[in-house]
């Protein structure tokens, strides 16, 4: 028995390192219709948290569903690459999607590179939409689950624009996370 304990453990521990641990707020792969085609040499180890935004007017009536299952259908064939560049996206109604397994590096259209990023989009396009207030509560969300999960400190959660001549992730939710409140919640963030 004491054995059986420690094993249980380093089970436990490693099966958390390298999946994605379910959570009540996210709606898997396979509820969208997500099909795999992982390539391993894309695997990486999480290191910093960066924010997006679709860059596209997201108009609410818009199936979320289908367009993620068009995005992966693009991104295979228009780009050649293994799936949606995101980790995670956030609709319109502050829904959280799984995207990309996070063991493996996101694609992007810019000049850096995403290995070690866990890349989060809302969608919506930021210099012209207004963020919503439960897109921002959705992002705390998946933002503070990663940095604890990951332990990404708040210095290592930057935008975009941060790495890439971009306007991602548009100016709206460029100046919501100026604000004093995304401030804190990082600062809080940085004191658990």
């Amino acid at each position: 028995m004491k054995l059986i304990t420690p094993l249980l453990s380093v089970f436990l521990f490693l099966i958390s390192t390298t999946q994605t641990v379910a959570q009540d707020w996210l709606i898997e792969r396979s509820e969208w219709g997500s099909t795999d085609s992982l390539v391993e040499s894309n695997r990486h180890t999480i290191e910093y948290i960066t924010i997006h935004h679709g860059g596209e007017i997201f108009e609410d009536e818009k199936n979320v569903y289908t367009y993620l299952k068009n995005l992966q259908s693009w991104s295979r064939s228009a780009r050649g690459w293994m799936d949606v560049p995101y980790h995670y996206i956030i609709d319109r109604q502050g829904r959280i999607f799984e995207g990309r397994p996070l063991d493996y590096r996101g694609d992007t259209n810019t000049a850096y590179d995403p290995t070690g990023h866990a890349l989060i989009v809302l969608l919506g396009n930021f210099e012209e939409q207004e963020v919503r207030e439960k897109q921002k509560e959705s992002l705390k969300t998946v933002t503070e689950y990663l940095a604890k999960w990951k332990s990404v400190p708040a210095s290592k959660i930057k935008t975009h624009k941060d790495y890439a001549e971009t306007l991602c992730p548009g100016k709206k939710l460029s100046e919501y996370l100026a604000t004093n409140e995304w401030q804190t919640f990082l600062n809080d963030l940085e004191s658990q």
